[in-house]
């Protein structure tokens, strides 16, 4: 017998209803319909997906892929650019193994990095910090260190022609009306290229300035404001806050300076044409010249795809090396 008010274990303990709590099959395993209706929604979640990349992979394809795929067959013939070419396999590229203008041009182009990629990014950065802090006319400056990102190379390299020209340039004027020497800029090897390294430094600090700026404005002020009351100075602030905290922004600024110097060719062109003597002359006026000016477009192929090949090394070596690029800051 059951005590009056007490609930026994059995009256208190109901059978689950299985209409209400369906039992899951054995195994864990969902029943066929509900399999089918998954793989149907995972079907039109990707197909929705492909519709909004579909027009960029087109893009890309036409524009990006295609073209490379075709310089790299070029690279493989003996062609002018009109008719048919002569299949040479790598003859083309054995050619670049015996070529010192090509290995000058290589040199060129990697001096040309060294010295503008670790340049332009401390101005960048050092602009940046300068226009974050409270300073008057903040404004106009930014506008004028930003201004020769609105142009193109041609115009920003016509403006250092009128700077740096050694005849009738402004910095010539100066000096000779200050009673010391010009610089032949055209006619020696190393001031031109120290006049190709000016002018690139002014066309591409506004962008280095507005990425780090960026960066910068993300980093919150309490840290600084923790970093001062624990007595930290100015240098402090900026070597243990500033430099880890935009170091996404450094791996960025990295790669893309280090390809915009692999790909310079406006302003070299334009300022000295690769001169005097091939001493400023890159991969990339070195291939025009072979493609444009001799027609000997397989080999300008070669030099094209040879140009390619040390980017994607340097942009995958970056990414696999380089930490700071998960960081946030």
């Amino acid at each position: 017998m059951s005590t009056p008010g007490v609930e026994t274990a059995t009256d208190a303990t109901e059978a689950p209803d299985p209409l209400e709590h369906p039992q899951p099959q054995r195994g864990g395993q969902r029943s066929p319909g509900r399999r089918r209706a998954g793989l149907r929604r995972a079907a039109l979640d990707a197909a929705e997906g492909y519709s909004f990349l579909g027009p960029n992979l087109v893009l890309l394809g036409v524009f990006l892929f295609l073209p490379v795929v075709w310089a790299g067959w070029i690279s493989l013939q003996d062609t002018n650019g009109f008719g048919d070419g002569v299949f040479v396999a790598l003859d083309n590229y054995g050619r670049l193994l015996a070529d010192p203008i090509f290995w000058q041009s290589a040199a060129n182009t990697l001096l040309f990095t060294v010295l503008v990629v670790p340049l332009s990014m401390a101005l960048g950065l050092g602009l940046a910090v300068l226009m974050n802090s409270v300073m008057p006319a903040r404004g106009i400056f930014r506008t004028i260190i930003v201004l020769p990102m609105v142009i193109s190379g041609v115009a920003t390299a016509l403006i250092g022609v009128l700077i740096f020209d050694q005849n009738n340039g402004i910095v010539n004027k100066i000096m000779r009306a200050t009673g010391l020497g010009a610089i032949s800029w055209q006619s020696e090897g190393i001031p031109a290229m120290m006049s190709v390294v000016l002018v690139s430094l002014w066309w591409r600090v506004g962008f280095n300035m507005i990425i780090y700026l960026a960066g910068l404005q993300a980093v919150e002020p309490e840290l600084y404001e923790s970093a001062r009351i624990d007595g930290a100075g100015g240098w402090n602030q900026f070597r243990y806050i500033t430099v880890p905290m935009v170091g996404p922004s450094t791996f960025f600024l990295l790669v893309m300076n280090v390809i915009y110097s692999f790909q310079v060719f406006d302003i070299v062109f334009v300022l000295t044409g690769g001169g005097p003597g091939y001493s400023t002359s890159v991969l990339v006026t070195y291939a025009y010249e072979n493609g444009f000016v001799t027609r000997d477009q397989g080999y300008a192929a070669a030099i094209g795809i040879v140009l390619l090949v040390m980017t994607l090394i340097f942009t995958a070596l970056q990414w696999r090396f380089n930490r700071s690029r998960d960081q946030v800051g």
